[in-house]
Formats: C-alpha cells, structure tokens, sequence
C-alpha cells in the first residue's frame, strides 16, 4: 500500500478510521472522524467514501457509522463467533446462579478483548463491554490469560509498561511475575480494585479439546465479596462446560485463533 506524506499507509489510515469508533461514539460527522483518526479533511472524506462504497462504513445523513458489511465480515470469519455461541448457555446459568456480572475473554497481544458479558442490577460496577478491551495487568481475566501463555509472550508482556489505575493496580513486573507463577499453579485470579475501585473480579481459565487456554471466564463482584468458597465451583463447574461444548462446536479453536 502506498504511504501517505506521514509515512502511513492506506491500510493503518483506514484502521484508524475504524477504531475512531470506540463504543461510545457509534455515529458522527466526517469532519469528526477526520479529528479522531488524525487525518487531513480531504483525506478523511475520500477516505470515508471509498468505505462507504465498499459497505465498511454506511452513512446517516451527513453522519457516518460502521457498516454492516464489517459486522458480517467478522462474524464470518472469527473464531471467536463459535466460543461466543458455546459459552453463552453457560454464561446464562452461572450468571443466574451467582447474581453478578459475568464475561468472556480471550487474550490479544496485551489485553483482554471481550467477547461477551451479561450483567445484573443486584451487581456493581462492570466497565467490560463486548468487543472492547482492559489490560491484561488489571484484570482477572488478564491474570489468567498471560498466566497460560507462552514464556515469550510472558516476557514481552513484562518488559511493557503498566498504567496504575487505582492504588491497587499491581504494576511492579516483578509482583506480576510472581502473581502469573502463582495462578498457573492455583487455576484461578482474583483482581480487587485493580482498575476500578467498587470491584473485583475473579476468573478461571477455559480450555480447548487438546487443553490449551483459549479464553477467560470471569464474574465481577463488589469489593469485599470476593468469596471463593461461594464463586470458584460454579465458575469451574461453568468452565468445564464450555469446554465440553467447544470440543463439539469448534473442536479446531485454538489459542492462535485470536
């Protein structure tokens, strides 16, 4: 792809275009997404147009929003829309059963993206949304995650840099060295206030038919109720039959698919 004066290429312009829309900003005017994807005003709009003409993008009067065309695009060719399809079941039960949020997880490079949350009122604060991610160093989901990944992954992910968000957030790579080790050998992560300060999460992994960690299964619960005598077993019970239900719906997902 040719690059831009910038020396960026039409496919990283058009990834930011994409990515402008963060969740919540799902519409808005082209001089707007020129603004949030850093692109000149005539660059931006025959940008726009060309997606536009493709089906990534559709246009609402003189606003613009994701196309439907991307959302078939992704549904068709994710691995992630099969995971989604075996856990929800069990998401629906384990979230009956406990009361509180629960979600769906995989790893991506250093982040959790989330494939899927359902939540409750009697609950408390939940900031995962579907398609959107966290950092692995300030979730459960996270612990979980980068405990089961490959020693490389492990260290390229401990010579990165940690944001604190809150006076919990562990961001010393030693600790987290230590947290990951310990993890591994327990089976499950408990997060408390590590990125927002009314909660907590707790998470254990979900294994494919060949027992790799393909994904996270996780419930955020308010800070003081992190009980595992109360939680853990439903969340392995949950765990073992999502795995049970991928052997058959996507007996070939792997870890890579992600």
């Amino acid at each position: 792809m040719a690059n831009s004066s910038s020396g960026d290429s039409i496919v990283e312009r058009v990834a930011r275009i994409l990515e402008a829309f963060d969740g919540s900003t799902l519409v808005m005017t082209v001089a707007e997404l020129g603004r949030r994807a850093d692109l000149p005003s005539t660059t931006a709009h025959r940008l726009v147009d060309e997606l536009v003409a493709t089906g990534l993008l559709d246009r609402r009067g003189r606003e613009v929003q994701l196309g439907l065309r991307l959302w078939e695009l992704t549904e068709r060719s994710s691995g992630l829309f099969a995971l989604r399809e075996a856990a929800r079941p069990h998401l629906e039960n384990l979230r009956d059963r406990l009361q509180h949020h629960v979600y769906l997880g995989v790893l991506n490079r250093h982040e959790v993206l989330y494939v899927d949350r359902l939540t409750t009122e009697k609950s408390t604060v939940n900031i995962t949304k579907i398609a959107a991610r966290l950092p692995a160093h300030a979730s459960s989901a996270g612990y979980v995650l980068m405990a089961h990944a490959s020693a490389e992954a492990q260290d390229a992910f401990l010579n990165s840099r940690f944001t604190r968000y809150t006076s919990d957030t562990v961001t010393d790579p030693n600790e987290l060295r230590r947290i990951l080790a310990q993890v591994r050998q327990q089976g499950f992560a408990v997060a408390v206030r590590a990125i927002v300060t009314p909660s907590s999460g707790i998470a254990v992994p979900i294994e494919n038919s060949v027992g790799e960690v393909v994904a996270a299964l996780g419930i955020v619960v308010p800070v003081g109720e992190e009980s595992l005598r109360a939680t853990l077993p439903a969340l392995k019970t949950a765990s073992a039959e999502i795995t049970s239900s991928i052997r058959t719906a996507a007996p070939g997902l792997t870890a890579r698919t992600f």
